[in-house]
Formats: structure tokens, sequence, C-alpha cells
């Protein structure tokens, strides 16, 4: 791979960040990947945080808002998946608990859409879910709903509510 100038590195990255969002940590990566030296990162991201062309908190409220309504996940697998692209641990709390998605609602918790959105996926997989009685399907829901990043005590509240994940026998 040819090593990148300075200018080229800025332009290429503006480019980049012009066409989607993307966060510093990303940034900095293709710089690292282009071997270019700490001190011409360090210049580079400057120049494009002033020219709002990266702005972590833009990019965590945009990546959140997608992988709960597209990919169904949890406040946890978001959390974590934030911490992978190095955004600040006070920026994604403040802007999780902004959206609501998963605890510091000021919405009730019943009308929030990350609560609509576990409702729905856990309807969905009840249906295709195989359970000898009621127990065994309720710990299949909350295995899966674990797994897309939600919160045991949401979990719970949803499964209690609703007798639609209630065993009923299949007719064979």
């Amino acid at each position: 791979m040819k090593k990148m100038t300075e200018q080229e590195a800025l332009a290429k990255l503006m480019t980049i960040c012009s066409q989607s969002e993307h966060c510093s940590g990303e940034m900095v990566e293709k710089m690292r990947k282009w071997e270019l030296e700490e001190t011409a990162q360090a210049r580079i991201m400057e120049q494009l945080v002033k020219g709002k062309f990266v702005d972590d908190e833009r990019f965590t409220r945009a990546f959140a808002k997608d992988k709960l309504r597209y990919n169904k996940w949890g406040r946890r697998k978001i959390e974590q998946a934030l911490w992978l692209k190095h955004i600040p641990n006070d920026i994604s709390q403040r802007v999780l608990d902004e959206l609501g998605i998963g605890g510091g609602d000021s919405r009730s918790d019943d009308d929030s859409e990350y609560v609509q959105i576990l409702r729905e996926l856990l309807r969905n997989k009840a249906r295709s879910v195989k359970a000898k009685n009621t127990y065994e399907r309720n710990g299949k829901l909350i295995k899966f709903a674990l797994g897309r990043g939600f919160s045991m005590d949401v979990i719970m509240k949803v499964i209690e509510e609703s007798d639609e994940y209630d065993f009923a026998e299949d007719e064979d």
C-alpha cells in the first residue's frame, strides 16, 4: 500500500465522512492503516471535527437509532458496539438516555419505542419457539432477548404483562 500524505488523507477522510456518518475512532483507525504519523493524525482529526465532518455525539445518536429500529438491538448490545468504536462512555450513556433506550427514559416505559420493539420481537419469536410448557418457552424467550442486548428487568416486564407468550398446547 502506497503511503499517503497528510493532505491526501484529509481529502479522502472528508469524502468518506461526507457520504455517511462516521466516528473519530473509525477515522483514527483508517489513518493508522495508512501509516500516518500521530501528529498528522491529530491535525487531521482537529480539522475533521472543526469542519463538522466528524461528531461522535451525532454519530452515536444515528448509530443507536439505527441499531434499535432496524437491527432490533437492546441497550447492552448497542453500548458494547459503541465501546468497540471507542465512543466515550459519557457520550454513549447520555445519548442512550436521551433517546429512551432502556433506562433513563422520561416517557412511560409502556409507550417507549424500546419496549414496543422488544414486545414485537418476543411476539414473533414466541410463534417459532418449541417448548413443553410456559416455563420452558419463557426461558427460551428470555435467552433470545438477552442475546439481543435487552436487560432482564425490561424482558421480565414485557413477558409478565403479556399473555400471548403463555403456553398453549398445539393441537396435532
